[in-house]
């Protein structure tokens, strides 16, 4: 036993949900590094050496019940890393409203147990969610897979900006009820990251910050240095955290807010909602 332990995963059960690429395979690759059993869910094929591989569609409420019933045992870590881009039919299933409903479905089997953790990648695009605060409790406040998805369709809200803010606010008001029964939750944002995803959307995803980072000589970031703090908030090390997001974008929206890097300010500005 080693003061470290403590960032390890040893003997822990984890499940990362959108494990098959990206981040989400980053994270998964970690947590086995880390000690970690691995059950990896995607729609598309998982390569992760040691990872169980379990196939789900996060857009059908029907798929995510069947992939849960593959897995026994609990689930000391869910990491929660799916996502798609605006365009992507179902994106507001995909990016939260599934996320949620496996949630509910852990809880239910008392699968999450104390000590769990949770952890979502969430976006710049969510930044903004406390200006939207009163629209989301509304949206949150739904009851189930089903009557979410309804909300969304009347209030034509599947759109990227509003599922990463939904997944922001979400983190935060669940962090004292989840905290009762012994389980936090906590996000990333992360800046630009050199993903499959980003790539297809190359121009704006990677283009963001792009003179930020070509003045500090730095590149977009890997997944795996997004992976980094996202294993790091669902370890025991962590324990003091929750309901929170941390911004993985290297100081450029912190730098545009303050302006100390003035060309982010009018965008950081934007995405926190202080334009208004």
């Amino acid at each position: 036993m080693s003061l470290f332990d403590a960032f390890r995963y040893d003997g822990k059960r984890t499940l990362v949900v959108g494990g098959a690429t990206g981040m989400g395979a980053a994270t998964a690759e970690l947590v086995r590094d880390a000690g970690a059993d691995v059950v990896v869910m995607d729609i598309a094929d998982s390569t992760i050496d040691g990872a169980r591989f379990v196939r789900v569609d996060m857009a059908d409420a029907g798929s995510i019940d069947a992939a849960l019933g593959q897995i026994e045992g609990p689930v000391h870590a869910l990491f929660s890393c799916a996502g798609v881009a605006d365009g992507t039919p179902g994106i507001e299933r995909i990016n939260f409203i599934g996320h949620r409903h496996l949630i509910d479905r852990l809880f239910e089997r008392d699968a999450l147990p104390r000590g769990a953790a949770i952890g979502f990648i969430s976006s710049a695009a969510g930044l903004g969610w406390l200006t939207q605060l009163d629209l989301l409790n509304e949206f949150l406040d739904t009851s189930d897979f089903d009557t979410a998805t309804k909300w969304i369709e009347e209030h034509a809200k599947a759109d990227y900006m509003w599922s990463k803010q939904a997944i922001c606010a979400y983190v935060a008001r669940q962090a004292y009820p989840f905290l009762l029964r012994g389980v936090r939750i906590n996000a990333i944002c992360p800046g630009p990251t050199d993903t499959p995803l980003a790539q297809a959307n190359k121009e704006l995803w990677l283009g963001f910050g792009a003179d930020y980072r070509q003045e500090l000589g730095i590149e977009a970031s890997s997944p795996m240095e997004q992976a980094y703090p996202l294993v790091y908030l669902c370890s025991d090390a962590a324990a003091v955290l929750s309901g929170t997001t941390v911004i993985t974008d290297v100081g450029y929206i912190s730098s545009g807010l303050t302006g100390s890097y003035p060309p982010a300010t009018d965008v950081a500005n934007f995405l926190t909602g202080r334009l208004g």
